[in-house]
């Protein structure tokens, strides 16, 4: 079939093909900006757990050698 049997002019077939393109290549960037937030996400979460890791171990070995700083009374500044 022509184009002119469709009614339509070259000029909005490749108007309409070139949205269509625009349509798929924003499908594909919106996938992968929320893969990447995912990514990123995940690694939030992972740095989190070895941060609440790392603080536990450092508040045991507090505990443990009697230098609880919370337990301290903290001495005001005088100004």
């Amino acid at each position: 079939m022509s184009s002119k049997s469709d009614g339509q002019s070259p000029a909005q077939l490749a108007r309409a093909n070139r949205l269509r393109l625009a349509a798929e290549e924003g499908a594909r960037v919106m996938e992968d900006v929320v893969k990447e937030a995912i990514a990123v996400r995940k690694n939030m979460a992972r740095l989190k757990e070895l941060r609440l890791a790392k603080e536990a171990a450092t508040m045991h070995e507090q505990a443990v050698a009697g230098n609880d700083e919370k337990a301290k009374p903290r001495k005001r500044r005088r100004r």
